[in-house]
Order: C-alpha cells, then structure tokens, then sequence
C-alpha cells in the first residue's frame, strides 16, 4: 500500500511536467530532438559556428549570449555578427578598448535600431571578457551599388573603399538554391543584381571572418539565417576558401508546435532552435 502514494505523486509530476508549454525546442538537421547540452558539446568542437538568427526574437538572443558564454569557458573566442559593418570597425574597437563610451558609439556608428536590447549584450561580453568582436558586414551603400548595377559598380571603388568589401572579382553561383529562392520569393521584384546584392554580403562576411580567424580559437558569428541557411550563404564562402575548417551551424525557426520540426525547416543547419510562434519579439 506504500507505493500507491509514491506512484500517485510520480504520476502527478510527470503529467505537470508533460502539460508544460515549452517557449522553443531544439533539433538536429534530422528533426530529431537534442538538448542544448548536447548541442554545446558537439560545437565546441568546432572552428567556426554560425548562428542563424531571427533578427527579432528574443529567444535566438538570449540563446547567442547564453551558448557564447558556456563555449567560452571552454574555448578561445572570437566574435562577429552581421549587425555591424566593416568600416565601423575603428569605432567598434574604440568602444570595446573603453576609449569611448556607449553613446559615442551609437552616435559614429551606423547600429541597428535593435542594437541597445539585442547585440550590445554580446558586445558588452566581449568587451567585459577582452574578445574581438568582428564588424563583417559590407557597409549597405555597397551593397545597395551592387543592387543598382551589378558587381562591376564595386570597380570603381578607391583602394580605400575596397578595403571594406571582399576581394574583387567576386565568385558568385546564381544557381544556389538560396539564391534562387529570393528571385521566387520576391516574384516581378526579383533580379539578377538583387542576388548579387546578397552575395556581396555573405563574401564579405566570409572575408572578414577568416581575416579575423587564428588557429586553435572558435569564431562565432552571429547573422539572420538567410545568411547561411541550407550550408549556403556565408558557410559556401568559408568552405570555398578553407575547406579544412570544422563548421557548425544554427538557424532559428518559428512553428505554432514546436515540439515536431515541420519538413521545410529540416535540413536548415546543424542544429535548428524552434521557438513557438506566439513568442513576442523585441520590434
């Protein structure tokens, strides 16, 4: 008769915890379901990761300082994220060598309007633990010159200026299927110069990140999962030029259930952050 108690109260426990809601699940590329333990440990391991974010859920950011801070305590860092460009770099080193202040930095670089509640946090970290942090994005009047005419406009950029961009010629595939994705998705707005114009931007990623990379550290870089969804992106720039580097990658994807990856969100990386859809964002 003891044990009726003890299985009353265990099933009790168990029913709570299954009636739990959960705000995100991860999962593998397969689909199946692993726990973000199991996630740092594969991704230490690696020499880059890239974490594919949803530029305002809250979730992917708390994530990036949280995964960030564990790969720290094992591993050499160094940080980069999309959110800045690269001619804001000389600011960005400023602020993280205290020479200016947080204000001074949002008024000489060009920040996103979300910078104060979801990247200085991991700025701040790498600032507080003396990690570089990566400004690897082409600076978007760049980008918007590929827009209008192509990579041949980057021609007549001074020497200077092209410091900012990756090497010139630009190797570019349109046939990616993430390329071609963005042409359907935009239908009768879709061109050839609006995939360059993405382009642009995962090469230079890619550029500065290896720039930035020494040996025996762990780049991580954070970018909207575009940017390196399906192993394209930014990762097809990297493997072109260092295919001898271990990667590792994440995306983030919103469902209504988060608890079973639907199939067009298998696949994406190496690891999938499945956040419920009904999470609020910070804009």
């Amino acid at each position: 008769m003891k044990t009726l108690p003890f299985l009353f109260t265990f099933t009790f426990c168990l029913l709570t915890v299954s009636a739990q809601k959960a705000p995100y699940v991860i999962f593998n590329a397969k689909g199946k379901k692993v726990s973000y333990k199991k996630m740092l440990k594969n991704l230490e391991q690696k020499d880059m990761v890239l974490f594919g974010e949803l530029h305002n859920n809250p979730i992917a950011h708390w994530l990036q300082y949280e995964l960030t801070s564990d790969l720290h305590a094992s591993r050499p860092l160094i940080l980069g994220a999309e959110m800045v460009e690269a001619d804001n770099q000389d600011e960005l080193d400023a602020y993280l060598a205290g020479t200016i202040d947080y204000k001074a930095l949002d008024s000489t670089a060009r920040l996103w309007n979300n910078h104060k509640t979801d990247y200085a946090p991991l700025v701040d970290f790498a600032k507080d633990n003396q990690l570089v942090f990566v400004a690897s994005n082409v600076p978007r009047r760049y980008a918007s010159m590929v827009y209008k005419g192509g990579f041949e406009a980057l021609d007549t950029l001074s020497v200077e200026e092209k410091a900012w961009i990756a090497p010139l010629p630009i190797t570019f595939d349109p046939d990616l299927p993430g390329y071609q994705n963005i042409l359907k998705m935009m239908g009768d707005h879709g061109s050839p110069t609006l995939v360059m114009a993405q382009a642009i931007k995962d090469a230079t990623m890619a550029h500065f990140i290896l720039k930035n990379y020494t040996d025996g550290s762990l780049f991580v870089h954070y970018n909207g999962a575009y940017h390196s969804n399906n192993y394209e992106g930014i990762l097809w720039y990297l493997q072109l030029q260092r295919p001898d580097l271990q990667y590792g990658t994440i995306s983030t994807v919103t469902q209504e259930n988060v608890h079973q990856l639907e199939a067009e969100n298998k696949g994406l990386a190496d690891f999938i952050i499945c956040v419920d859809s009904n999470m609020t964002t910070t804009y």
